[in-house]
Formats: structure tokens, C-alpha cells, sequence
């Protein structure tokens, strides 16, 4: 992440005045998936969230009239038609680092709030003295922790040959069966990195939905296998942040071009159809990496984004806004890989 994302949330956290909480949640077909890496490691801070920042999200998230529901559950609501309680909030973790056992779960299990853990089965083989073991990962599972796969050995799956993302998800699906009795169903691309032929393979190999690491709150309408989530670390994990993306709302969009996030071209001609229902859609803004806010021509219910620039790499983002009321933002991000 750049300096330009810190602008913008910056930005929106002084147009923020969270409204109050009034009672019963109005039932939505949406939910917020936030996500961390390590706890209280502050010798990686692109990946660690402060102890003391990650305690005032819990008692955020407790007090603020949220409700958290396992990520499964969220998923197979929306996938069935069901509604959710509006800020409804998923928590995912992902690369099972040792903190996570010793820092994450005891304040998770405090508030008694699920998450969802995705792993790599390499690191976990090898006995990685940072990572979690499989005792430690069955002990969780026991407890109700839900795992989720993210290869084997956590590559850059856009570079590497197609048999290759065939073997990384068959192999580590493997060690699940034979470590956990389980084969995941949910999956999250490492580095939320992927191309059109990874999700192919990723749906091939019996998953259900996938997330990669791109901002935004997933919605029924949503592209199953490039589901967004808003990551947290220690220059981005302020109480602000988080209270933007947990009241965030969905910017509902389709026909999105380029459909591949592994860029032919660069700028990229990138657009999408909003929906409907957020027409007329004059308060649309979009923010790009390297370059803040950027240029959107409308036509109708089509936006097209035009960049001043190539953007830069090796991942670039795109993200995109629109106020919803009540102090309330809709997003819809999109990561792009320029290599």
C-alpha cells in the first residue's frame, strides 16, 4: 500500500460520523470480510497488526452493533438467497503464524468471535518455528475455527505453469484430508494475486468461493471466486480504517473490463455497469494507485475509469466509492497485476 491510500482514508475518516446504533439490524444480502496477517510481531509491519489496534477492533466490533458471523455461514446464506443482519462482519486470517494461536485466538475467544484461518500446508510440514502446527491447528479446528486453504506453498499463482496451480491445490488439499479430515471449501490467493485460468483451476479443485485482497464488501451478485476483503496492518489498521469498512455498504457493479486482474495493457481501459439502483450515480469516485483520485466518465449506468498513467507494480489498485447515507460509504475494489 501507498501514501495515496493513506490520503484517502484520511479523507473519508473526516467525512465519517458513524450513526448511532437504534436496535434490530435491517436484513441485507451482504457482509464486510476484514482480514490479518500476524499479531504483535512488529519486526514484519506490512504484514503485523499491533496488539493495542487489534484489541480496539475487537471492542469495536462488540460494541458497535455489529454482528460476526463465521465466514461459512456468511457464505452459504448469501449463496442460498438468505439475508444477513445489516453489518454483518466476517474475520479471516490467513498464512497461520504462530501469533495467531498465541496473541489472536485467546482475545478472539474473549469475545467469542469466529474466524476463519487460511493455510498453506508447506510451512506447516516443515515445522516453520513462526508458524502454527498441526496440533495447534487441530486444537483450533476443535474449537470451532474454520480452514480454509491457501495453496501449498504460497507462490504467486499467475506465474507459475497451469499443471503446477493444479498440483499446489491438490497436494495441499491432500494434507488437509490427512491432517484435519477435511478438504476446505473456501480458499484465499496468495497475495490475492490470480488470473482468469487460476480461478478456473481454483473451481476445479472443488472450491466454493475464494477471496482475494482487494477492498470492498461482498454481496449476493458478487463474483464468487474474487471476493474482496479490506486487510489490516500496523500503518493501516487504524480504529478510523476499520470503521469505514465495517459500516461500508456495497458498490454493486457488473460487465466488469478487464476481466482479468493480470493486466495485457497498460493503463488498462478499465470500466464496469453500476447497478440500477445506485443510479444516477453522480457521486461515483474512483482512486488509483500512484495517483489518487481519478478521472470517471459516465455514460448512463457505464463508468470508465481513465488513468493519467500506466500504473505501477507489481500489484496496483483500483478502488472505487459512493456515498450510501447515513454517513455509510459503498466500495468496490479491484487489484491489478502489471507482471
Amino acid at each position: 500500500m501507498t501514501r495515496w491510500l493513506q490520503r484517502l482514508w484520511a479523507q473519508f475518516a473526516v467525512a465519517l460520523s458513524l450513526a448511532s446504533w437504534s436496535g434490530a439490524a435491517i436484513a441485507g444480502d451482504y457482509a464486510t470480510i476484514i482480514m490479518y496477517h500476524r499479531f504483535g510481531e512488529s519486526n514484519y509491519p506490512s504484514t503485523n497488526i499491533d496488539l493495542d489496534q487489534f484489541e480496539a477492533h475487537l471492542a469495536y466490533l462488540a460494541d458497535g452493533g455489529f454482528t460476526v458471523l463465521p465466514v461459512p455461514e456468511i457464505i452459504e446464506t448469501l449463496d442460498a438467497g438468505g439475508e444477513l443482519p445489516d453489518k454483518t462482519v466476517g474475520i479471516t486470517i490467513d498464512d497461520a503464524y504462530l501469533s495467531v494461536y498465541t496473541e489472536a485466538w485467546p482475545r478472539l475467544k474473549s469475545y467469542d468471535f469466529p474466524f476463519t484461518i487460511f493455510i498453506a500446508t508447506d510451512p506447516i510440514d516443515k515445522g516453520y518455528g513462526n508458524y502454527m502446527s498441526w496440533d495447534q491447528l487441530r486444537e483450533l479446528q476443535q474449537n470451532g475455527v474454520s480452514m480454509g486453504s491457501q495453496t501449498k506453498s504460497h507462490p504467486h499463482m499467475h506465474r507459475i505453469p497451469a499443471e503446477q496451480v493444479k498440483d499446489e491445490l491438490s497436494q495441499s488439499n491432500t494434507r488437509f484430508i490427512e491432517e484435519l479430515g477435511l478438504r476446505p471449501d473456501l480458499f484465499a490467493y496468495p497475495y490475492g494475486e490470480y488470473s482468469l485460468s487460476v480461478i478456473e483451476a481454483v473451481k476445479a479443485a472443488g472450491f466454493t468461493a475464494a477471496f482475494g485482497q482487494n477492498s470492498g464488501v461482498m454481496h449476493a451478485d458478487d463474483l464468487w471466486f474474487e471476493l474482496p476483503r479490506f486487510a489490516f496492518n500496523e500503518a493501516y489498521g487504524t480504529l478510523d480504517r476499520l470503521k469505514l469498512a465495517v459500516n461500508g455498504k456495497p458498490l454493486r457493479v457488473s460487465d466488469i473490463t478487464p476481466a482479468d486482474m493480470v493486466l495485457s495493457e497498460n493503463p488498462p481501459l478499465y470500466g464496469f455497469t453500476l447497478a440500477e439502483s445506485l443510479m444516477p450515480g453522480r457521486q461515483l469516485r474512483c482512486f488509483a494507485s500512484g495517483y489518487g483520485q481519478v478521472e470517471v466518465v459516465q455514460l448512463g449506468r457505464r463508468a470508465e475509469v481513465r488513468l493519467p498513467g500506466p500504473l505501477n507494480g507489481p500489484r496496483a489498485r483500483i478502488n472505487c466509492t459512493m456515498p450510501a447515507g447515513d454517513d455509510r460509504w459503498r466500495w468496490f475494489g479491484r487489484q491489478f497485476l502489471t507482471e
